[in-house]
């Protein structure tokens, strides 16, 4: 698989997704650096967690602004599988490349724990070597992860089956008791309509082997591995 993570000025996980990348897939990611307006085709594009740009303005909003997020949008737009994690998923909402926006937790504190998911579906690229209704456990690192969007907005997602995970207990219950943030409807991640741009807040590259505290992560890029290998 032949892919790309790209860095803006404050990215802070850049290294923890191509490290992930490299050790799933053995070949490591071109990292292409903001600025960049190409770089060589690829399958799969990461944008990483971290703080770009210090979150000024909102979170991921001076990011779109980046001239790599032109081609970024247009490769989306021919099927690229786009990943967006924590401040990656803060950009794509910005970006428009998903819909709704995260807002500031509604405790209006940063949150960073392993917190238990509830699997959606294993119909998108992103989670088909997992188990629909699986309940896995991955760490989130976030202060403004609280998902929003319009009813007419949630109500689409629900149908078109464009939630990918939500958060839950470890029973698998989405109920507010299991929502750390006040994300709407339990809302950990979700799809484009054409099911090839995840966004998330939670962590999966932190969560790829047993020596980092477990591997319920590693079935993520494995499953975009698996939809790459039958396409």
């Amino acid at each position: 698989m032949k892919s790309a993570v790209i860095v803006f000025p404050g990215s802070n996980c850049d290294r923890d997704l191509a490290v992930a990348i490299e050790k799933i897939t053995g070949t490591a990611p071109t990292m292409v650096w903001h600025g960049d307006r190409d770089f060589a085709d690829v399958d799969f594009i990461g944008i990483p967690g971290g703080f770009s740009y210090g979150d000024y303005l909102r979170s991921g909003a001076i990011a779109t602004r980046s001239p790599v997020m032109a081609e970024v949008g247009r490769r989306a737009a021919a099927g690229v599988k786009v990943f967006g994690v924590c401040n990656g998923f803060q950009i794509l909402t910005e970006a428009g490349l998903l819909p709704g926006a995260l807002m500031r937790n509604a405790g209006l504190k940063f949150i960073c724990k392993d917190l238990y998911l509830k699997v959606e579906t294993n119909k998108t690229a992103f989670t088909n070597a997992y188990t629909t209704d699986e309940v896995i456990r991955i760490p989130v690192a976030h202060h403004d992860g609280n998902y929003f969007a319009d009813d007419a907005t949630l109500d689409a997602l629900e149908a078109n089956g464009q939630v990918a995970f939500r958060y839950c207990d470890r029973n698998g219950n989405v109920d507010d008791a299991a929502n750390p943030n006040g994300s709407q409807r339990n809302i950990a991640g979700i799809t484009n309509a054409a099911g090839n741009v995840l966004g998330m807040m939670p962590h999966p590259e932190r969560m790829i082997e047993r020596a980092l505290g477990g591997d319920d992560g590693r079935r993520l890029f494995e499953s975009v591995l698996n939809t790459l290998e039958t396409a």
